[in-house]
């Protein structure tokens, strides 16, 4: 279930009908939460956290999004949503909107983005690793074929 469109009322998640939106599909066996740090001026995450707290953990998967463009600080960002997803793992971990425009900030050698995921992965904090994008094909498998942060453990 995505949590990039609840319902609103005056500019704000509308927490009761959301809740409800939340409730129902855990009836109806839906097990897989999508949200963003950005969707809904960055309030989704809280939202949802709150929504699944009274859930067991294993019930449910859940996914968030990195976005460079918002932040481009990955240890900061990761720490919030962990706090705002009231959790202490992450199943899906997403670079967010990989494309033309992002890919050079993603795959910059100073931020070591992978290497910080996957050292996550290790501790347990991240369960997969994955990325979305609307990009052009050849900008994806420029991506795919990155794989020198892939190869290496993070250097502290």
């Amino acid at each position: 279930m995505g949590n990039m469109r609840l319902p609103v009322h005056r500019g704000k998640i509308d927490q009761k009908k959301a809740q409800e939106i939340i409730d129902y599909a855990m009836e109806q066996d839906i097990n897989y939460y999508d949200t963003a740090y950005v969707y809904h001026s960055g309030e989704s995450e809280s939202f949802l956290g709150e929504a699944l707290r009274k859930y067991p953990r294993d019930s449910y998967y859940l996914a968030t999004k990195f976005y460079v463009m918002a932040n481009p600080d990955i240890e900061q960002v990761f720490a919030e949503q962990l706090r705002k997803l009231r959790t202490d793992y992450i199943d899906f971990y997403l670079l967010h909107c990989v494309n033309e425009e992002t890919i050079d900030a993603y795959m910059a050698k100073n931020r070591h983005y992978m290497d910080f995921l996957l050292e996550q992965k290790v501790k347990g904090r991240i369960r997969h690793i994955g990325f979305s994008s609307h990009g052009k094909p050849e900008t994806l498998e420029k991506f795919l074929n990155w794989s020198d942060a892939l190869n290496s453990p993070r250097s502290s």
